[in-house]
């Protein structure tokens, strides 16, 4: 079974970054992994692009050809890509059964929380044989911003409801902010988040912020696991966990072992 990673979250949280340092850091372990652009309105990439929605579509070319601005056209976009799948699967078919897909996809946010295209391409991509991992990103300088933090949270834990994809969350930037304070954001079902944003928040806006976070410890779904591309560990261990959540590598079938192994 092929495995992939759909790599979502807003704008400006560092996807195309984290495309690249992932795709680096599995070349550099041996895992040869191939990265496909799923936003039409990139511009520029810092790693080698296996092959590109603007090849099919692009939003400069929607908006203007059709007048739409820049959200109407890239949702127009991506549906346009549902409507023509076949140009995708053709070029995934040249592929091998084993190789590994990265998916940069645009930073909209409505195509991961209530918009069906998103999820029509998982459903597709599943009855293709993917094994995939949703991995969403926020950017860790929201935690200087606690209510920030919690539409963040909102988000991934919208976009993890509508895909129902094996899912990870990752904190970017993880070089920029203090380590310390960090750690207290990384799992939100603990008392601090709703301490910090209760003393964030006037006293009419209080019963709401408990609310909100009673609903994130209630269900405790939602958990972050920190990047810092200047530490190889910490890829690792991002890598580690999109691992363990779709299984990958225990489906590859164990190696014969050689003549003169077996002799001896």
């Amino acid at each position: 079974m092929r495995s992939c990673q759909i790599v979502m979250g807003p704008a400006g949280t560092g996807k195309s970054t984290y495309c690249k340092n992932m795709h680096e850091f599995c070349a550099a372990s041996g895992r040869l992994t191939y990265v496909v652009n799923l936003d039409p309105a990139a511009e520029s990439f810092d790693y080698p692009v296996a092959f590109d929605i603007r090849d099919l579509i692009s939003l400069e070319d929607v908006m203007e050809e059709l007048g739409y601005g820049p959200n109407g056209g890239l949702v127009y976009c991506m549906e346009y890509l549902i409507q023509n799948l076949d140009w995708l699967q053709d070029l995934l078919l040249e592929y091998s059964d084993d190789d590994y897909f990265i998916f940069d996809c645009p930073g909209q946010i409505e195509l991961y929380s209530h918009l069906p295209v998103m999820k029509h391409l998982c459903t597709a991509l599943q009855e293709w044989s993917f094994s995939i991992c949703g991995v969403y990103l926020i950017d860790s300088l929201f935690i200087s911003d606690p209510s920030k933090f919690i539409s963040g949270i909102l988000c991934s834990l919208s976009a993890m409801v509508q895909l129902e994809l094996p899912h990870v969350n990752v904190l970017t930037k993880c070089d920029l902010v203090d380590e310390q304070e960090l750690e207290k954001y990384l799992d939100p079902s603990s008392g601090y988040l709703l301490e910090t944003l209760t003393n964030a928040t006037t006293n009419k806006w209080q019963p709401l912020s408990r609310a909100v976070c009673n609903v994130i410890n209630d269900y405790s779904m939602v958990a972050f696991v920190p990047m810092n591309i200047t530490d190889e560990e910490s890829i690792e261990m991002v890598l580690h966990h999109i691992d363990h959540a779709i299984n990958y590598g225990e489906d590859v079938e164990p190696k014969e072992p050689k003549d003169d192994m077996a002799d001896e």
